[in-house]
């Protein structure tokens, strides 16, 4: 066949409106696109001049530009997976272009995603996707790694691929649709990935699954020319930014510590100057040189995964953590100048009524900043995923963004989501955000209303649920 046009979509959870709460309320109508299925367009742009990408998290899809394409590939995660099947299946069924699905979801679950596409991207589709390119307009049969598809009414996977070790490609922002118009939004921010793979092994993490527990990392300096060209595509908006910040996205930046050092010693060496924020595990609170490096470079944030409140759950999931050792790292962090945002799960086996407020007595204690917190998640191929199925509320992707979706070992699904209401409301209570326009520096008082107001949007798609929830309570428990 022919390839003369590609297009990529990343489906929104909700798709792309025009509103003011876009400038204050992230992930209600905007959010950052997806770096990955970017990088992936960027990849295919050097072979296929008429690439493009649509992501509804900044825009609106032109269907008409889509429907003359050849190929289509949509990129999934859970919570907006829904929303991609009726994408791939409107273009499936309405044009004659080619539908791929990829991303986490789908090569996690590639079995249900394959009803939805021609072919499945499983992994990383940095070199698959390529392949699988050549060999379409070839018109050669599909037998290397990485791809699922069907037969008739046979579901075909050739295995398993190995990880990418060639990771350098920097991700051209230019060919998402309608992206530099949004920069001035506060809401979206910049974002650079400069590793993949984590060494340990969370019964919860999807990450560790797709990415795999081998660490693989970009050269130093081809991650500094990113941050770069990140922060310039950013800085180059029809109107200026407030909130002036970068996320690095690792899921363990940290984890070559050597490597890591090179990283922030990059950054400071080059002069770029400007604000960071990273994902780290708890160890790297001990770290002080680390966390020396952090501060010089320009990080005024980590943000921590720290999940639970109580050792029980850190053991029944797997994580190496303690609670006293994750309050000793807080304090030592918060001594070297840095912030620290917590990110936590509500709904592990040993959480019990009241957890709520032992939630958020705990950050309120340990001065975290500001918070993330998510009811368990469970995406298809993880273990506890696995080893829960039974204990699932549903399979409506669309509501696994947060909301209770399982019958908890020691609390009900109704109460836990109170619990998880009342901590936000707590946490992001108009007494603490009055402190932090006292207290709190510049970058910090914009963050917090932000985040206030996007608690408050997040507590109200947690309301709605509740009626739904109440009715489960009249169900037989779940045992064990």
């Amino acid at each position: 066949m022919k390839i003369r046009k590609i297009r990529f979509i990343e489906p929104g959870e909700r798709p792309y409106k025009t509103s003011l709460q876009n400038h204050f309320v992230y992930d209600r109508y905007i959010r950052t696109p997806s770096v990955g299925l970017n990088l992936l367009a960027t990849i295919v742009k050097k072979k296929v001049k008429d690439t493009f990408m649509y992501s509804e998290a900044i825009s609106k899809i032109v269907r008409s530009d889509v429907e003359d394409a050849d190929v289509i590939v949509i990129g999934i995660f859970t919570f907006n997976a829904n929303r991609g099947y009726k994408i791939a299946d409107y273009f499936r069924h309405h044009t004659n272009a080619v539908v791929i699905l990829g991303g986490l979801h789908a090569s996690m679950n590639y079995k249900e995603a394959s009803r939805h596409c021609d072919y499945v991207l499983v992994g990383e589709g940095d070199e698959s996707i390529l392949e699988l390119l050549k060999a379409l307009k070839k018109e050669e049969e599909i037998t290397f790694p990485g791809v699922a598809f069907r037969k008739g009414k046979k579901l075909i996977f050739t295995g398993n691929r190995q990880p990418p070790q060639k990771i350098d490609t920097i991700p051209d922002r230019y060919l998402v649709y309608k992206y530099h118009d949004r920069v001035h939004y506060n809401t979206i921010w910049p974002q650079v990935h400069a590793s993949r793979g984590c060494p340990h092994n969370c019964d919860y993490c999807a990450l560790v699954r797709h990415f795999g527990r081998k660490v693989r990392t970009r050269p130093v300096e081809n991650v500094i020319e990113d941050i770069k060209q990140s922060i310039e595509f950013f800085e180059s908006g029809r109107f200026p930014r407030l909130l002036k910040g970068l996320w690095i996205t690792d899921d363990n930046f940290f984890a070559d510590r050597e490597w890591a050092k090179s990283v922030l010693q990059g950054i400071i060496d080059s002069g770029i100057h400007y604000r960071f924020t990273i994902q780290a595990r708890y160890e790297v609170g001990f770290d002080d040189e680390m966390l020396d490096l952090l501060k010089r470079a320009g990080f005024f944030e980590l943000a921590m995964g720290i999940e639970f409140i109580g050792d029980k759950n850190f053991e029944a999931y797997h994580k190496k953590s303690t609670v006293k050792e994750i309050q000793r790292a807080v304090q030592n962090i918060r001594r070297h100048g840095l912030s620290v945002r917590g990110l936590f799960i509500l709904g592990g086996d040993y959480d019990t009524p009241g957890v709520g407020k032992r939630l958020s007595d705990f950050v309120i204690k340990n001065h975290i900043q500001g918070v993330l917190i998510q009811s368990m998640y469970f995406v298809p191929g993880t273990p506890v995923y696995e080893q829960n199925r039974e204990r699932l509320l549903h399979q409506n992707w669309s509501k696994y963004n947060g909301n209770v979706v399982h019958y908890p070992q020691n609390i009900t699904p109704y109460q836990l989501q109170l619990e998880h209401i009342y901590a936000s409301e707590r946490i992001y209570s108009v007494k603490r955000m009055l402190r932090a326009f006292v207290r709190d520096d510049s970058i910090h008082k914009i963050l917090f209303l932000g985040e206030f107001l996007w608690h408050r949007s997040v507590c109200a798609d947690l309301k709605q649920e509740l009626p739904y929830l109440k009715q489960q309570e009249s169900l037989p428990k779940w045992k064990s």
